[in-house]
């Protein structure tokens, strides 16, 4: 017997609110830890959306029982101004539930009536079962706004480097032995999917970007580690994704699903992601430039580790045990001489996950030691070469936190000096994807502003994304001109075209730095062409002590 109260069989008076979305997702995700139905609504005033979306979240329950199914668990969110709502239940077959959504939606709309809705239902077949992948082979997850890509590859390369055989997506493409065998961005679930259905994998190491989540899900039901490098503000205002906080119970995601037995690798330097740890099973493993970091002390108590610093040694604790030196900082590649903190947080996360898969601590010593001596380890992260004295720097730096990250290596590699004064100038061509709030461009533009001596605009027209490029190199001028620039701030229409005008300006100690999205294959040819020679790690230590 039902203890749900009676259906309503006629529509209500149609409210001011349209459905915006009604979305099918395949696997683990930000609502529920299996696949589920989101259903969101959009209205002008506020308060009608969410009273709609609770309607129809009472009308899945309803159908469901009318169909004399079990009702599912349902949850809500509601947009930060009020004008959007989101109901989301998790589903068992996927026919019935996404119809039983649109269902739902036109009775809350006032456009249906409950049991008309039930005769056109009950004559629908269940539909398939969810086919998320379940692993048979250990899973590493990494997540986070930036430092992802350098992380996935380098934990990939630490596993292939002790003998793993490893399969690895990331924004650049699948990963099979090493060898690039798809290219393109596929850290999403049909990536996930190519990797655990490859024969002979020994391990599974899977950058797993917001997109994806939010797009279809995560493509596995479990991981046995999870990173999360950091939550900063990017790609907000866009897929229901307002707040950091909403970012960040997205990427939560990983932990939520990571096995009781297996690890939750979490940057204990940033509160968001370290408050992740109280929505995990697994054991808590902290990473952070602190070793005094309470964090640290939390996780050895529970039985946990943590990944330090410690007087300049990357650095691995486990409880009543001897702590584990593997590395300097600044004999790492990939922490540019130590000057890079994003790499060297980076270093940390990649040498936990390798401890938390087994691997021992001269292997994961010589992993750190030797990624990132060449173009192809880290292609577009922090990549610096140098003519005559001249220095050309090629970065993703998609983002403020990114931006932030490179400006302070073009600091050091100037040579700052405590008066502010600089033995060399800072030429940056500042660019991103048009996916970014109004305030997010002004705001990289102020960056660009008070840490470059001279900005220029790398556009990137296949990636304006509904932007109106003139709009868009107004916002960056804008912020650029609150920053401190003054007078002109040019435009390129090519990365190329920056930074060959960026180095037909630059003299013996300057740095040329382009934030790079498009055309990294023919910059780096470009920078062959002309002389320009990777930076090797002995020279950036070199440039560091003389900085």
């Amino acid at each position: 017997m039902s203890i749900l109260p009676a259906m309503p069989s006629q529509p209500r008076a149609r409210p001011e609110a349209e459905l915006l979305e009604l979305r099918v997702l395949d696997g683990p995700n930000r609502f529920f830890v299996r696949p589920s139905v989101k259903l969101e609504f959009e209205a002008k005033s506020p308060g009608v959306a969410e009273s709609v979306a609770t309607a129809a979240g009472e009308q899945v329950r309803r159908l469901y029982d009318g169909l004399g199914l079990p009702p599912p668990r349902v949850t809500d969110r509601v947009s930060v101004n009020g004008l959007r709502a989101l109901v989301a239940y998790p589903w068992r077959r996927r026919t019935i539930s996404q119809a039983i959504g649109s269902a739902a939606a036109r009775i809350a709309l006032g456009r249906s009536g409950t049991q008309r809705e039930l005769k056109s239902l009950r004559a629908l077949a269940l539909g398939p079962l969810p086919s998320v992948p379940s692993p048979r082979i250990p899973l590493v997850a990494i997540t986070g706004t930036n430092g992802k890509s350098t992380t996935t590859r380098l934990i990939a390369h630490i596993a292939s480097q002790a003998g793993l055989v490893t399969g690895m997506t990331n924004s650049d493409g699948i990963y099979v032995r090493g060898e690039l065998v798809e290219a393109g961005d596929w850290t999403g679930f049909g990536g996930a999917g190519r990797i655990l259905s490859e024969p002979g994998m020994e391990l599974a190491v899977l950058e797993t970007a917001r997109g994806g989540i939010l797009l279809r899900g995560l493509g596995y039901d479990h991981n046995d580690v999870a990173v999360v490098t950091n939550v900063s503000p990017d790609h907000l205002g866009l897929q229901g994704i307002d707040t950091l906080e909403e970012l960040a119970e997205t990427k939560a995601t990983l932990v939520r699903v990571t096995r009781r037995d297996g690890w939750a690798v979490l940057n204990a330097d940033d509160a968001r992601v370290w408050r992740m740890r109280r929505e995990t099973r697994a054991r808590w493993y902290p990473f952070t430039a602190d070793p005094e970091s309470p964090a640290v002390h939390a996780a050895l108590e529970r039985g946990g580790r943590a990944a330090i610093v410690d007087r300049g040694w990357i650095t691995i604790r486990k409880p009543h045990a001897r702590p584990i030196h593997l590395a300097r900082t600044a004999e790492l590649p990939v922490t540019f001489g130590g000057l890079s903190r994003v790499n060297i947080a980076n270093a940390l996360a990649a040498a936990a996950a390798a401890d938390a898969i087994g691997l021992k601590p001269e292997q994961i010593r010589a992993g750190l030691r030797s990624f990132g001596r060449d173009l192809d380890a880290n292609p577009g992260r922090l990549n610096l070469f140098e003519r005559r004295g001249v220095l050309a720097l090629i970065d993703f730096a998609h983002n403020e936190a990114g931006l932030a990250a490179l400006l302070d290596v073009c600091h050091v590699l100037v040579g700052r000096t405590a008066s502010g004064r600089r033995s060399g100038r800072i030429r940056l061509g500042l660019g991103t994807a048009g996916d970014r709030t109004d305030e997010m461009l002004r705001g990289m533009g102020e960056l660009a502003g008070r840490g470059a001596d001279e900005v220029v605009i790398a556009e990137k027209r296949h990636y304006l994304r509904g932007r109106d490029l003139e709009e868009m190199n107004e916002l960056f001028r804008e912020g650029a001109r609150r920053g401190g620039i003054r007078g002109e701030i040019p435009d390129y229409p090519t990365e190329l075209e920056t930074l060959r005008a960026l180095v037909a300006k630059s003299k013996r100690g300057d740095v040329a730095a382009v934030m790079t999205h498009v055309e990294r294959a023919e910059v780096f040819a470009w920078l062959q062409e002309e002389g320009f020679k990777p930076v090797t790690v002995e020279r950036v230590r070199e440039l560091v002590r003389r900085s």
